[in-house]
This record gives structure tokens, sequence and C-alpha cells, in this order.
């Protein structure tokens, strides 16, 4: 599979600060270690679990802060299990799209899509259905922070795919950041605010064939 560098072919740097929004296909150098977890740390993941697959359809805006300090935002519409929409404000021309089996990236300046596999990205723990904190993810950080919990995680099977990081805040459990880290130690941001849920959201925004349309939002 290629890499997402070859597959953006304008301002590499830019595509894939954007690109991993959702992750790449990641080189570790050597197999995730588990965090030491206590019995609390391990309600704690359970509680996390129950509230991930509590969320069906949420909506939010969203600011992404890239490794070189790049800041943008936009709107983000999941529905889980598997779609996922990122629309980027102006001057970003592009839009994510993950629909259960592929994520598109579209460059609407430059009228180009590339693609590649969901399964292959960090993205894809968020996306699944069920989400857990079984045996086929390796949690290797647990934090909590200040009112904050955090949860670092590597699917065990796609140590490859690099790691995502979810932060929450404790009570009420929302969920409000993920980071992506690549293989060079570069890392993504993504802060949510004006999160809505369990709204009932227009298939076509996660068909890639009505992507060009203008009839999908």
């Amino acid at each position: 599979m290629p890499t997402v560098k070859s597959l953006l072919p304008r301002c590499p740097a830019l595509g894939a600060s954007l690109i991993l929004i959702f992750g790449a296909t990641l080189a570790w150098a050597a197999a995730p270690v588990p965090a030491s977890l206590t019995q609390q740390d391990t309600l704690e993941l359970q509680r996390i679990a129950a509230y991930l697959n509590n969320i069906r359809t949420m909506t939010a805006r969203f600011q992404q802060v890239a490794n070189n300090g790049g800041v943008s935002t936009g709107h983000v519409w999941v529905a889980r299990p598997g779609r996922m929409r990122f629309e980027y404000d102006p001057p970003t021309p592009i839009t994510l799209l993950a629909d259960a089996a592929s994520v598109y990236y579209w460059d609407k300046q430059l009228n180009q899509t590339s693609k590649y596999e969901l399964r292959q990205t960090p993205a894809w723990f968020f996306l699944r259905d069920p989400i857990s904190f079984g045996p086929d993810v390796v949690v290797t950080r647990f934090e909590r922070l200040g009112g904050m919990v955090r949860v670092t995680v590597v699917e065990a099977a796609q140590s490859d795919a690099g790691s995502l990081t979810l932060d929450f805040t404790e009570n009420p459990l929302t969920l409000r950041q993920w980071t992506v880290i690549d293989q060079q130690g570069k890392r993504t941001v993504v802060s949510l605010s004006d999160l809505q849920f369990g709204m009932a959201l227009d298939p076509k925004l996660f068909q890639y064939q009505y992507l060009f349309t203008g009839s999908n939002r």
C-alpha cells in the first residue's frame, strides 16, 4: 500500500498534516509496550468504551494543529460505525471522507482525489463497532490530568498503523480531542467544540459518489 505522502502530489507537507486527522500508514521501531493499569483504570476504560459505543451520530466544529504549528478549522460529521467526514474551512480546499471501507482525500482546488484503506488508520479504533479495550487493542498510556482522562491506543495486529490518543473531560465524560503521532514523532492534534449527538444525518454526507456534487450538505 502506498504511503500518504505518495498519494498527495501537491504540497506534501500540507497534505500529510491534513491526512493525519485520520492517520496514515506508519512504521514503528519496536512493538508497543502496554501501560500498567490499576483496577480503577480498567473500570474507567470500560466506562469510556460504553460512552464511545453510545455515540451513533455526532457533529462538531474542529481545530487542527499540525506538527509545524499550522492551524486549520472546519466541521466534522460522524455516523458510527465506519463513517466520518471533515470539511475544512476556506482557504483549505480539502474534504476528507470515510465510508466504512475507505478514506477519500479530495483536493477541490486541483479536483484530485486519493484513496486508502480506513482499516489501516488509527481512526479505525473510533469508527469500529463495537469499541473495546480488549486484547486486540494495546493501551500504551492512561492518565488522569485535572479533570481530564487521556488514553493512547495501538491496535495489536496493526502496530505499524500509528498511535491514537483520545482526551476526555471526566465529568461529564465527553470526547474533546485526539492526537495522531507518526513514525517521525510528528504530531497532529484535533480539538472538538460545539459537539452535538444523536441527530439524523444525510447518508450522502459519507458517500463517495456524492462528494463532488454539492448536494451532500
